[in-house]
């Protein structure tokens, strides 16, 4: 990994701009003919005062938004979702988790190499299927389709394994400067902020591969 491109990824499993992000990274390195990069997932809470089991997403939203803007909310993600095939179906979720877990989840995944994996699929569970990702047999199921040992998974959910350390990095987020997502970190160095287009994140690792390859 020393020679590698490292881009962190700060993001939240319940920001829909999050799953766009993500999908919109994977086309940038498609276009790049997948270079040798490292991605990292890093976690950040959208709003950590939710509690453990969750809200009623209907309630949440129509409280942090007002029932005119609930009308219009999603269009923009609906319209930017389709040219990459983001498979929304905000119909389907009923449920706004806090997603303490879901971050713990993923950190562990890094473990077993299949983070990016783990991403995707806790995206799809909530944004397509409606899944609670809060809910901790939920993830567990999320776990073994992407190939980690679920049983394991369970018992490290059942314990406080990993509980500060993820709410350490999540600190850390605020602490330089990561008040939204997701934010892309390149190289330890510059930073995109929001779901940036494909050509927009393929022209950026571009450049900073050439000038991290340049001080070798």
């Amino acid at each position: 990994m020393a020679d590698r491109l490292v881009i962190d990824v700060v993001s939240d499993v319940i920001c829909p701009w999050c799953f766009l992000g993500k999908r919109r990274l994977d086309a940038a390195l498609n276009q790049l003919g997948d270079p040798d990069v490292f991605v990292r997932w890093r976690p950040f809470m959208l709003d950590p005062t939710i509690p453990a089991e969750g809200l009623d997403r209907h309630a949440y939203l129509l409280g942090k938004f007002g029932a005119d803007r609930m009308k219009t909310i999603h269009d923009p993600l609906t319209a930017a979702g389709e040219e990459l095939g983001v498979p929304y179906d905000f119909d389907a979720i009923t449920r706004t988790p806090n997603t303490l877990d879901a971050h713990r989840l993923i950190r562990w995944s890094h473990t077993a190499g299949l983070q990016n994996e783990m991403v995707e699929r806790l995206f799809m569970a909530y944004w397509s299927e409606g899944k609670d990702v809060g809910d901790r047999e939920v993830l567990v199921q999320c776990a073994a389709e992407a190939g980690i040992n679920a049983g394991q998974i369970r018992d490290l959910l059942g314990s406080d394994q990993d509980v500060e350390e993820t709410m350490a990095e999540i600190r850390h987020a605020g602490e330089i400067g990561v008040t939204g997502v997701p934010t892309f970190i390149l190289a330890q160095r510059y930073a995109l902020v929001g779901a940036q287009s494909p050509e927009v994140l393929a022209d950026a690792i571009a450049r900073v591969a050439e000038e991290v390859a340049g001080e070798r």
